[in-house]
C-alpha cells in the first residue's frame, strides 16, 4: 500500500536543492508531493530570519552547501545575486504541475549551474525549455498564485516553519539534515512515541529570552 508525504520547498533554500537530490533514497511505496511555498511567508508568520538575512550566517550556509554537495557529488553552482524573488519560479512550477521533472529542472537551473531565478529574459529559455511558450501569461495567471498562496496557508497551519520540510501524519521534519530520521521514522513510525523521543514531546520551558538590542 503507497504512503504519502507532503514536501514543502522554495527554490531560495539551496539545502531544499539538496534534499531534494536525495529522493532517490526515499523507499519506491512513498509517494512525494511536491508543494512550492514562498519562504518569506513562512518567515513572515513565525516572526523569523532567513539564513541570508544574518551576514555571518548567509556566508557559512553558501560554503556548507557547496562544501556539502561536492561530498555528495551534486552539481553546485550559486546563482549571480541571492536572495532573489522567487515568484517566478514558484508559478512557473505550479503551471507545470509541480512535477518531478519540472522541480529538477529549475533546482538545476539556479543552484546546478548558477543560473539567475528572475531575469525575464533567463526565464523565458528556462520555461521554454519546459514547453512553457507563454510565459509572462502563466505568472500573472489568478489561479496559480492563489495556489502559490493556498501551498502557504496549508504549510504555517500545519507547522512548517522553514523550507524544506517534510510532513507526514502529523510529522515535521525540517531540513536537508533531517532525511536520515525521515527516513528511520519510515521504517519505524513510532519513533517518537516511546522513552526519551516520548518525553522530549512536552518538555517544559524554564526561561524565555528578552528582547534585547546591542
Amino acid at each position: 500500500m503507497a504512503r504519502t508525504a507532503d514536501w514543502y520547498f522554495d527554490y531560495l533554500s539551496p539545502y531544499a536543492y539538496l534534499q531534494f537530490e536525495t529522493f532517490n533514497q526515499l523507499p519506491i511505496d512513498l509517494e512525494v508531493k511536491l508543494k512550492p511555498v514562498l519562504f518569506a511567508g513562512l518567515l513572515g508568520y513565525w516572526d523569523n530570519l532567513g539564513p541570508a538575512e544574518i551576514p555571518a550566517k548567509r556566508r557559512q550556509t553558501y560554503r556548507y552547501c557547496h562544501w556539502l554537495a561536492g561530498k555528495r557529488g551534486v552539481p553546485f553552482k550559486a546563482p549571480p545575486r541571492h536572495p532573489f524573488n522567487p515568484l517566478a519560479v514558484l508559478r512557473l512550477t505550479l503551471a507545470l504541475g509541480s512535477t518531478p521533472a519540472a522541480v529538477h529542472a529549475i533546482f538545476r537551473h539556479i543552484w546546478g549551474e548558477g543560473k539567475d531565478a528572475q531575469d525575464p529574459a533567463v526565464l523565458a529559455l528556462l520555461a521554454a525549455s519546459l514547453g512553457v511558450d507563454d510565459l509572462r501569461a502563466r505568472l500573472n495567471d489568478l489561479a496559480f498564485k492563489q495556489q502559490l498562496r493556498d501551498n502557504t496557508d496549508e504549510a504555517v497551519t500545519r507547522g512548517v516553519f522553514g523550507v524544506p520540510t517534510f510532513v507526514m501524519e502529523g510529522e515535521i521534519f525540517w531540513g536537508d539534515d533531517l532525511t536520515g530520521m525521515f527516513l528511520e521514522f519510515l521504517e519505524n513510525p513510532a519513533l517518537f512515541q516511546n522513552g526519551e523521543m516520548g518525553r522530549l514531546e512536552d518538555l517544559p520551558t524554564a526561561a524565555r529570552r528578552k528582547e534585547s538590542r546591542l
